[in-house]
C-alpha cells in the first residue's frame, strides 16, 4: 500500500510541475517588421557583400569601445562575435550625441535600445602583428554612421 502511495504522490508531483504556467511577455519593439535585428543585419550583409543593405536597425548596445579615434556601440558583449552589429563613429559624431544627449555617449547608450538609419556593411578585420596587417582576417558588420541624426535612443 505504501507503495501505491508513493508512487501516486510522484504522478501528481510529476503532473503539477507540467502545469506551471509564465505571463507572456510583452513583444519587444524589435519584432516590428520594419526594424532589422543585428541577426538579421548580419545575414543580409553577408549575403548582399561587397554591397551593403541599407534599413532602419534596432539593437541594445551591449559593449562600446573606440580605437585610433574612432568610436563603437556593438551588439554583443564580444565585438568578435559572428551575430555582432557594430556601429562605427567618428570624434565629430560622438561630439554631436553628447550635446543632444546631455552625456557622454558610450556610456549613456550602453545597455539602451537604440534606432540606427544607415547601412550594414560586411567589413574585412585583418589581424595585426606588430603593428602590421596578416594575411589573416575575419568579418565583422559595420553601420558607419556620419550624423548623430542617424541614431534615436529607444524610450522603454
Amino acid at each position: 500500500m505504501e507503495k501505491g502511495v508513493l508512487s501516486s504522490g510522484l504522478l501528481a508531483l510529476a503532473l503539477l510541475t507540467g502545469c506551471v504556467t509564465t505571463q507572456p511577455q510583452a513583444q519587444p519593439p524589435a519584432a516590428r517588421t520594419d526594424w532589422v535585428t543585428p541577426e538579421q543585419a548580419v545575414f543580409a550583409a553577408a549575403n548582399a557583400a561587397p554591397q551593403g543593405v541599407p534599413g532602419t536597425f534596432f539593437m541594445r548596445v551591449r559593449a562600446t569601445g573606440s580605437q585610433g579615434g574612432r568610436f563603437f556601440l556593438n551588439s554583443e558583449q564580444d565585438y568578435r562575435d559572428q551575430r555582432n552589429l557594430t556601429v562605427a563613429m567618428s570624434a565629430t559624431v560622438v561630439q554631436q550625441l553628447a550635446q543632444r544627449l546631455g552625456a557622454e555617449p558610450l556610456a549613456a547608450l550602453k545597455d539602451k535600445d537604440i534606432l540606427l538609419q544607415g547601412t550594414a556593411v560586411r567589413t574585412k578585420i585583418y589581424f595585426l602583428v606588430n603593428g602590421r596587417a596578416t594575411e589573416k582576417y575575419y568579418y565583422q558588420t559595420h553601420v558607419n554612421v556620419t550624423d548623430a541624426a542617424q541614431i534615436t535612443l529607444v524610450e522603454s
